[in-house]
């Protein structure tokens, strides 16, 4: 059986914990490959390594960092058939959403190429009598990413391409499910001509995150993950000294005016539903039609539409979706179905007695639709995370906008409508970090950043964009003067700028 090392310092690292994780092919349910879990020992070779390497890293200037941030973006272009079939054989989700996967993380990898110009400080002359005053933005050095299975490569990149691309080193801790990609992300890293310790992978479980969260020379940590987990990291990062961005769970809403456009409605929601069998945290699980006019007729169109929709192994080029990542989150998902059985909703599609011919195996669910859910309900407060649609209806907008602002978590939100003015309060108004109009799932463009409110995130800095480049580096202000002629007397007072 095929063994996942970690990456340290340029090189395979083999572990000698002894202690491994399985990882699978969702299409067939077999094991493929085992991943190595790290020792504490191994986590502090990386970090090291790290250490040693990111201080050549930081005096390289910006323009040469950007330069392998070229390289690594033609070589993800390059190899992208092959990263995106690496991600589906472990993920599970089809190829196309593969390679969407790596592409927006690409794109912020585009974003760092320009880090000559982000780094820019600011400067003042004259701020007083031959006083000049500027600043300038400096890598914290070592830090760490803590990323998530649903989403291998571009969530990696969203962390590790801006904080290398400003002088740091980095860790990082993928998901043990589908480690693979994340390896091959380092090792193209290093054919861009990266140094040796300035990307690393150590594989692991929870050992591995306190690993990372106690280690002395970790200076920031990025994570992306459930709401109890990312609580976590953010409390006992910070607890020891550490800058933390923590990104949790989501309840997406898309509330639907009447006047809305039904035919482009339901095939947002379609794929905004159920692509990537629902394992996105920007996924839209909950829609909101406004009016019992709107509710019904959104119903009927979409269990008509979800008939049409084809499951199928992830590399099956007809199949909307594949399988879920584990058989454990299979069951979890089925479990929330019955809870929404239970609780009272009603189940108008109901997909877990889905099988597929030759993969009986396989990690599949199909896709199911409830109506008649209440905002008291415990599977509408949680997040599912798996295919499952769950209709709230609201007899106003002002009940519609409830919804998303009380629910404890505030990721994204959509509103479908033609009237300008109701888009543009319902944006202002609502309590919620993304708002996408008309955009079922609206992930801000690498340039912008992504971030929650509420339990969706932990830490006041979002990701990537030029919220990244704050959080992986710290401001230093420097005030100068040149003094011409006889030598002034010493001031014992705080300086002015009079």
């Amino acid at each position: 059986m095929r063994d996942i090392p970690h990456f340290v310092n340029g090189q395979s690292l083999i572990g000698t914990s002894g202690r491994f994780g399985d990882v699978f092919n969702p299409s067939t349910g077999e094991i493929q490959a085992r991943v190595q879990f790290a020792t504490d020992a191994e986590m502090d070779l990386a970090v090291q390594a790290a250490a040693k390497a990111q201080i050549g890293w930081a005096s390289t200037n910006p323009q040469r960092r950007a330069r392998v941030m070229f390289d690594f973006k033609r070589l993800l272009e390059d190899n992208m058939t092959e990263l995106a079939e690496l991600l589906s054989s472990e993920h599970g989700k089809v190829i196309a959403d593969s390679k969407g996967d790596i592409q927006r993380g690409l794109e912020v990898i585009e974003f760092a190429c320009g880090i000559p110009h982000l780094l820019k400080g600011e400067y003042t002359e004259g701020a007083g009598p031959g006083i000049d005053v500027y600043s300038m933005r400096q890598p914290l050095g070592v830090v760490a990413g803590i990323t998530p299975f649903n989403f291998p490569a571009m969530i990696p990149m969203w962390m590790f391409g801006i904080a290398v691309a400003t002088g740091n080193s980095f860790i990082l801790k993928p998901s043990e499910r589908d480690p693979s990609v994340p390896v091959r992300l380092a090792e193209l890293f290093m054919e861009a001509g990266a140094p040796a310790g300035v990307l690393n992978v150590v594989h692991g479980d929870k050992a591995a995150v306190d690993a990372i969260l106690h280690h002395p020379l970790i200076k920031a940590v990025s994570f992306v993950g459930s709401s109890d987990i990312a609580q976590y990291v953010y409390s006992t990062g910070a607890a020891n000294g550490k800058r933390v961005q923590a990104m949790g769970g989501a309840k997406n809403h898309g509330i639907i005016l009447p006047d809305a456009d039904l035919d482009q409605v339901v095939k947002d929601l379609s794929g905004a539903a159920f692509g990537s069998a629902g394992e996105r945290c920007m996924a839209l699980p909950v829609v909101v039609p406004v009016g019992k006019k709107t509710a019904d007729e959104l119903r009927e169109r979409m269990v008509s539409e979800i008939q049409s929709l084809q499951v199928g192994v992830s590399n099956d080029p007809a199949a909307h979706y594949g399988p879920v990542v584990s058989s454990a989150h299979r069951d979890k998902i089925a479990s929330y179905i019955q809870m929404g059985v239970d609780e009272g909703a009603e189940l108008v599609v109901d997909g877990r007695g889905f099988s597929l011919q030759g993969f009986e195996k396989g990690f599949f669910i199909g896709p199911s639709l409830f109506d008649q859910v209440k905002p008291t309900m415990q599977s509408y407060r949680e997040e599912i995370f798996g295919p499952v649609l769950q209709i709230l209806r609201a007899e106003t907008f002002e009940e519609a906008l409830t919804y998303p602002s009380d629910h404890q978590y505030g990721n994204g939100v959509a509103i479908f409508t033609r009237n300008g003015r109701a888009a543009r309060e319902f944006a202002a108004r609502v309590d919620v970090g993304m708002v996408g109009i008309n955009v079922p799932i609206p992930v801000p463009v690498a340039y912008h950043t992504f971030g929650g409110w509420k339990r969706s995130a932990f830490g006041d800095t979002n990701q990537h964009g030029i919220e990244g480049v704050k959080f992986y580096t710290k401001i230093k202000t420097i005030t100068a003067r040149w003094p011409e002629g006889a030598v002034e007397d010493s001031a014992f007072v705080i300086p002015t700028m009079k």
